[in-house]
């Protein structure tokens, strides 16, 4: 009997981190919450959808919480541990996740434009598809992530872990990225356009057709990275460590790129203004209806005697 007064007053304050739930307010209308008992300590939160705006999480224990077409924005989870959860198809906008234990999450589709995840571990996280337009993500550990075709412009990657990461098409434009670690990425066609990556580490990343035009590298480290079709006109590479005339000799540059000294620019074929040639195929023509297919052909018989 003890135990069970003990819990529910840890329950309390989850409770009123979720006011209305019982009382059916068009706030929070549809969010269902199922609970179980993790450890003598916590009490564990499997499922989470509806809209709770600016809840308080900071701390709780959510690990493998399933949050679908939930609205959590700017909601405070400070501390949290987020370890396995899926956050998909959610808004969590302006949400702050520093600190958050964010292992293996799944946040496939979801919204976090503006959130926080500073010093926020979430190595080995899905994020393809996300929008984390303006996130900060300052110090953060996305090493071994999926973050194909996710948008991060404009977002802050000041010192963050992107380590063995996979961000084919991903947007990087805009971003302020000092001294982030790109170590054993896949960049491949990213636009990394604008960004500022002072610092920086591409170390045996592959940029492959990346876009890094208007983009800063002073004194970031390329060495062993793969710069198939990378886009470098305009670039000022001059400062940048670890280039070597073959990288180059693969990338697209112009008379306006700046290379350490020693270094040539190569310009790939085609037009200045468009070095990547998009073929485009003729739709097929459409498949005639078939004919319509005759009617059996019955034979009657006529059976006559005597």
């Amino acid at each position: 009997m003890k135990r069970s007064f003990a819990l529910l007053r840890r329950l309390a304050p989850l409770a009123a981190a979720l006011p209305g739930i019982m009382l059916a307010a068009p706030a929070l209308a549809g969010v269902t919450v199922s609970t179980q008992m993790q450890d003598r300590d916590v009490a564990r939160m499997v499922s989470l959808g509806g809209s709770c705006n600016r809840c308080e999480l900071s701390g709780r224990d959510l690990s493998g919480a399933t949050f679908t077409g939930a609205s959590f924005t700017n909601a405070t989870l400070v501390g949290a541990t987020l370890r396995g959860a899926e956050l998909i198809g959610s808004n969590f906008a302006g949400a702050d996740f520093s600190r958050a234990d964010m292992r293996g999450v799944e946040m496939v589709g979801a919204n976090f434009t503006s959130a926080v995840f500073t010093s926020a571990n979430m190595t080995g996280a899905e994020a393809t598809g996300a929008n984390l337009v303006g996130a900060n993500f300052q110090s953060a550990n996305l090493s071994s992530a999926e973050l194909n075709g996710a948008n991060f412009n404009r977002a802050v990657l000041t010192r963050a872990n992107l380590s063995n990461s996979e961000m084919f098409g991903s947007t990087l434009a805009n971003v302020s990225a000092v001294g982030a670690d790109f170590s054993n990425a896949e960049i491949d066609a990213s636009n990394l356009s604008n960004g500022v990556f002072d610092n920086a580490k591409f170390n045996n990343a592959s940029l492959d057709s990346a876009r890094l035009s208007g983009g800063s590298f002073n004194r970031a480290n390329f060495s062993g990275a793969s710069m198939r079709r990378t886009d470098i006109r305009g670039v000022d590479l001059s400062s940048a460590r670890g280039l070597n005339q073959d990288q180059v000799e693969e990338a697209c540059g112009d008379s306006a790129t700046r290379l350490p000294g020693g270094l040539t620019v190569h310009s790939c074929s085609g037009s200045s203004s468009s070095r990547i040639r998009v073929i485009r195929t003729p739709p097929a023509p459409p498949v005639p209806p078939a004919p319509p297919i005759p009617p059996r052909q019955r034979n009657l018989v006529i059976a006559s005697g005597d």
